[in-house]
């Protein structure tokens, strides 16, 4: 996968497809799943595939005169991309001031409290110094 990987909104439709699907698939698999939610030609699916293989989010291999398509890029690895991007362009790369952010403006469930208590008390233990004995 490509260090600074930047994916589009489409282009993360079709990473969902082989995220999904689990192993290779070929365009015709992924034309036909995208095709049902958008209405999409089955030469721009196409084009964001080969946009995807050129970003190395993706790999292809060919199968004759097909090609199978297989994410080489996870799903945490572009979601942590995604955040980090997020954190950059809206508060100077500072993703605590996001995720501050996003705390004050979303109603959270009790197990997502109770999730983020834990994160939180487990930073604040890397965050002590150790003592001596």
């Amino acid at each position: 996968m490509a260090a600074l990987l930047q994916i589009t909104p489409a282009e993360w439709d079709v990473m969902e497809i082989l995220w999904q699907h689990g192993n290779a698939c070929t365009a015709a698999d992924v034309i036909e799943q995208l095709q049902s939610t958008h209405d999409w030609n089955h030469r721009t699916i196409r084009t964001l595939l080969a946009r995807l293989v050129e970003k190395q989010a993706v790999g292809a291999d060919s199968l004759g005169t097909k090609y199978a398509y297989y994410p080489l890029a996870t799903r945490e690895q572009c979601v942590r991309q995604e955040v980090r991007s997020l954190a950059q362009r809206l508060f100077g790369g500072d993703t605590g001031a996001l995720l501050v952010q996003f705390i004050a403006e979303t109603p959270l469930k009790p197990d997502q409290i109770e999730q983020l208590k834990q994160l939180l008390d487990q930073s604040s233990a890397k965050l002590k110094p150790k003592r001596k004995p």
